[in-house]
């Protein structure tokens, strides 16, 4: 099959940009910023945080409003790896997935990575830089959520395990986010570990930290706060 694997002539580089654009301006569909410009015709980076998100979205316009921008937000990054798997099955690729092979970036025989995971890395870019929305986005906790869902379901639940107790006793989302993109490519590299070090195990770790890192640096004035004591909380009656 050679180095430079070819998918019904189209060689699979060609395959995995075209994949990654068209998963990029799925999440560009940023949710936070579509309800209030289309419910309230305004724009939530006014208020609050300035931030186009779910916690915003919370603070600013209330529960309905929270929760529909984070199915959007879920649902979109979903669907944007689903319809990659389901084009690279289709043109004759079969993805090994997370929890199955022990590593869900590898794909034997095939020479290249799983186009589910570069699909759910463009996802989380549009998101956080949508082009439609002047590259202002949102901070990707939601959006990373449902890409590590997709990749490995065990890990999304540890860290759901974490993050939501973490949330609701402390009342600051921004440090269980924090918290929660440190500790899931650590848990990666320790199921990978515990696995027997499966092929490929640190071009997983590698794409878990690039994500993370993201999340990290949109969230670098919360950690800021968060030093030193000033971050904001949410009510307990929210």
């Amino acid at each position: 099959m050679g180095t430079q694997m070819i998918i019904h002539n189209i060689p699979a580089p060609t395959m995995l940009f075209v994949v990654a654009i068209v998963s990029y301006l799925l999440g560009s569909l940023n949710f936070a910023l579509l309800i209030s410009r289309i419910f309230s015709k305004d724009d939530i980076r006014k208020y609050g945080s300035g931030n186009a998100g779910m916690t915003n979205m919370l603070r600013t316009y209330g529960k309905k409003a929270a929760i529909a921008t984070t199915a959007g937000d879920f649902l979109k990054a979903i669907a944007a790896i689903s319809l990659a798997r389901w084009v690279f099955a289709t043109f004759g690729v079969n993805p090994e997935l997370a929890g199955i092979s022990g590593t869900f970036l590898y794909i034997p025989g095939a020479d290249m990575i799983d186009p589910g995971y570069i699909a759910g890395a463009a996802a989380l870019l549009g998101h956080v830089f949508p082009i439609y929305f002047g590259f202002r986005g949102g901070k990707g906790v939601v959006t990373t959520a449902a890409v590590l869902l997709a990749i490995n379901p065990l890990i999304f639940l540890l860290t759901v395990a974490i993050f939501v107790p973490l949330a609701f006793i402390t009342r600051i989302v921004s440090l269980a986010s924090v918290l929660g993109v440190i500790f899931f490519p650590a848990a990666i590299l320790t199921m990978g570990l515990i696995r027997g070090y499966p092929p490929n195990l640190w071009q997983d770790v590698l794409f878990c930290l690039v994500i993370s890192g993201i999340v990290l640096i949109k969230h670098k004035e919360n950690i800021k706060r968060l030093l030193a004591g000033t971050e904001h909380k949410f009510s307990r009656k929210k």
